[in-house]
């Protein structure tokens, strides 16, 4: 990649209170832009203040959807470091994501540049306060002015910033999940394995018909059979059945999930034996009923690791370990995050400090 050029705001906003902080509400002074055109590949990186894109009404972007996005935090330590959590990781990821959305790939080692050189010129938008981060987003949409439906010669790579704190107003208070048994999130051979917009505009509507019952987030079933779970909402999902830790295999429309993934290898490091295979909604509610549900979380960048207290399907309705934290949901949570925020050692190498 080129030399990113650095173009700071002459008027830098005022930082929130990091008390106060929620999600994806305020973001920091500066963005990431890299441009493409065929024939001349990725060029022009820069960093320039916040603000709006000028595109063309007619987009492919708007119309046909050709986008990808990331997500990450970095996060302070107590002694004012900066480190980002396996940054490689949603490299890679991305790169999946283009192939499958016709996109040209951005370089690992430049994706990689490319944050760590935005976060450090907004470095001071990184909050201290215990639990806050500052969530980053690269995302990669289609520019050309075309109404024909192929792959674009023009996009825009863009990463921009914000501080956040916890994703779920509850913060690691277990959170109620439905089943959702009509509407279908991905399939097999589209783009459920990728992180694109389409993807989430799918899973609204039963996002919010599971609001108006008073559950927090989906619980998603196959889209074939309808009946083997996939993903928790925005997130990957677990659970512990009779000792073991259980959860659903990669079937290419499940989210590889790098919390997921840190997850797994942090299980298998404490001896658990952990199955990623098919588990269908009825097995998970007998054995809830069998009283060998031990516990169940989801897993992802937002919330890190979120237990699930409560399930319900159709007539079904269980309580997951009392509706309380359980005890490996805890220790993943408290490991996770003290390998973030520097307050554990990492063994595993993720930490990347700027």
């Amino acid at each position: 990649m080129e030399e990113i050029k650095i173009q700071r705001t002459d008027h830098p906003a005022a930082k929130p209170d990091a008390h106060g902080l929620g999600f994806g509400k305020v973001f920091s002074d500066h963005m990431f832009l890299l441009n493409y055109d065929k024939g001349q590949g990725w060029h022009d990186p820069r960093v320039v203040p916040y603000g709006p894109f000028t595109l063309a009404p007619s987009a492919m972007v708007f119309h046909y959807a050709q986008e990808v996005f990331e997500g990450l935090k970095a996060y302070r330590t107590a002694d004012g470091t900066v480190q980002l959590f396996r940054p490689i990781d949603n490299a890679r990821r991305l790169k999946d994501s283009c192939e499958r959305l016709c996109i040209p790939p951005i370089p690992e080692e430049d994706f990689v540049e490319a944050v760590k050189t935005l976060v450090k010129v907004d470095i001071d938008w990184v909050p201290d306060v215990p639990g806050t981060s500052l969530y980053i987003r690269p995302f990669i949409i289609a520019t050309d002015a075309s109404l024909g439906v192929h792959a674009s010669h023009s996009y825009i790579f863009c990463i921009i910033t914000g501080p956040v704190g916890a994703y779920y107003a509850a913060g690691i208070n277990p959170v109620k999940i439905y089943v959702e048994s009509d509407d279908v999130r991905a399939v097999k051979g589209g783009t459920g394995y990728t992180k694109c917009g389409g993807n989430y505009a799918a899973s609204i509507r039963a996002g919010e018909r599971a609001e108006e019952q008073g559950y927090a987030q989906v619980l998603w079933l196959d889209g074939v059979h309808r009946k083997y779970i996939e993903e928790v909402g925005s997130m990957n999902v677990m659970f512990k059945i009779d000792g073991k830790i259980v959860t659903p295999m990669l079937t290419g429309s499940v989210l590889p999930g790098i919390t997921r993934r840190s997850c797994i290898e942090l299980l298998k490091s404490w001896g658990y034996e952990v199955e990623e295979r098919l588990i269908t909604a009825q097995e998970l509610f007998d054995a809830a009923k069998a009283g060998k549900l031990d516990e169940a979380w989801g897993t992802g960048t937002a919330a890190v690791v979120s237990p699930i207290g409560e399930m319900g399907w159709e007539d079904q309705h269980v309580v997951v370990n009392g509706g309380q934290i359980g005890p490996v949901t805890q220790k993943l949570y408290d490991t996770l995050t003290g390998i973030q925020w520097g307050t554990q050692p990492d063994p595993y190498g993720w930490v990347v400090k700027l």
